[in-house]
């Protein structure tokens, strides 16, 4: 039984994304291009060493972003806000980066520590409204996402911008100091392998340990599963919901530093956005299991990259988008499917088991 519900469940994404080729297929043959070919070329292209290091990059900060989101999932709070709250956590981090100098550990992890706080301070706004007005999470942190943008913008023009020259009159924040930057695991001429890599690794198993390996934890699942029965056994639903979201917003704070550290040096108002929604869809396809996000993240950082090839053979990249889109969808109603189908199944061998045990009726006139 258990090993029919593993199967399932692993065959529920596969089928997605076999859904999602062929109706990009469709669509591909609609505009008159050759399916075969677009996805040979994306194979082709994903695979090369240069594109491996990019993929790679690029699905750390998703990765992130949908741990930070998985954590609020598990206790059935949708935290919409991690676009927010990871842009003010990288303008806060980068002026704190650049405004001291220290040796590089320290460095690094005053710049790490601040994003981290500023995430969950951001995010905790959201609980502390939740818990004391009965706020939709979802509602308040959408409308925390505005107004972090807004503040961001306005911060960045006038007080934490550098001073414009003539041959640079991009607004942005002071660089950070070399000794505050992360290394490059591997070098290469057109794109270096971030070191942030190891970072996203160390919150994956973080992640791992904390939510299914502590008390508290089990206390979040449970109290994500059923509040009530959660409350009954001793557990404080709205220390928890605070709890949680906090936890959130300091994962999700972290998500915008492969980009700082790495490669931009400075926050400016170019800095990559998205991210925070881009992660809710990772988290949806790895059903919030660390490794299902990686594949996630792997699989979102394949198809961006790889449709790059596309435009320069004359086939419109966005059928990356169609793709992405496709397979958000699919995994979904894959998911629902396969959980109807493992309650179907253990309901009907709990029958069974029931039958098998009961007593004949002979033996109970007897």
């Amino acid at each position: 039984m258990k090993s029919r519900r593993v199967l399932l469940q692993a065959l529920a994404p596969l089928s997605a994304v076999v859904l999602a080729l062929v109706i990009t297929s469709i669509a591909l043959l609609a505009i008159r291009k050759n399916p075969v070919t677009a996805f040979r070329l994306m194979g082709q292209y994903g695979a090369q060493r240069d594109s491996v290091i990019s993929i790679l990059n690029r699905a750390v900060p998703l990765y992130i972003s949908a741990v930070a989101v998985a954590i609020g999932f598990k206790m059935n709070l949708f935290n919409i806000g991690v676009e927010g709250q990871y842009t003010l956590a990288a303008l806060i981090a980068a002026s704190v980066g650049a405004a001291v100098h220290l040796p590089a550990p320290i460095h690094i992890t005053l710049i790490l520590v601040t994003a981290m706080i500023v995430g969950a301070l951001w995010s905790g706004i959201a609980g502390v409204l939740k818990v004391t007005r009965g706020v939709s999470e979802v509602i308040s942190t959408i409308m925390l996402n505005y107004i972090a943008i807004g503040a961001v913008a306005y911060l960045l023009s006038n007080y934490l911008t550098r001073p414009l020259t003539a041959s640079d009159l991009t607004t942005r924040t002071p660089d950070i100091p070399a000794s505050g930057l992360f290394p490059a695991l591997i070098k290469s001429p057109a794109e270096n392998l971030s070191g942030f890599l190891i970072v996203a690794v160390i919150v994956g198993a973080a992640y791992y340990v904390l939510v299914w390996k502590t008390r508290f934890g089990f206390n979040l699942r449970a109290s994500g599963l059923n509040p009530d029965a959660a409350q009954a056994s001793g557990v404080d639903p709205r220390s928890m919901v605070i709890k949680t979201m906090l936890l959130s917003g300091a994962v999700a704070g972290l998500t915008g530093m492969m980009y700082l550290l790495s490669f931009f040096h400075s926050y400016s108002l170019d800095f990559p956005t998205g991210l925070g929604f881009t992660g809710i869809a990772v988290a949806l396809v790895g059903r919030n299991n660390p490794v299902g996000i990686a594949i996630g993240a792997l699989l979102f950082g394949f198809l961006e990259r790889s449709a790059q090839i596309l435009d320069l053979n004359n086939i419109p990249k966005e059928i990356f988008y169609i793709m992405e889109g496709i397979i958000i969808l699919t995994v979904v109603v894959a998911y629902e499917v396969v959980r109807r189908l493992v309650e179907a199944q253990e309901t009907k061998a709990a029958a069974e088991r029931a039958k098998a045990i009961a007593p004949e009726p002979e033996a109970v006139s007897a």
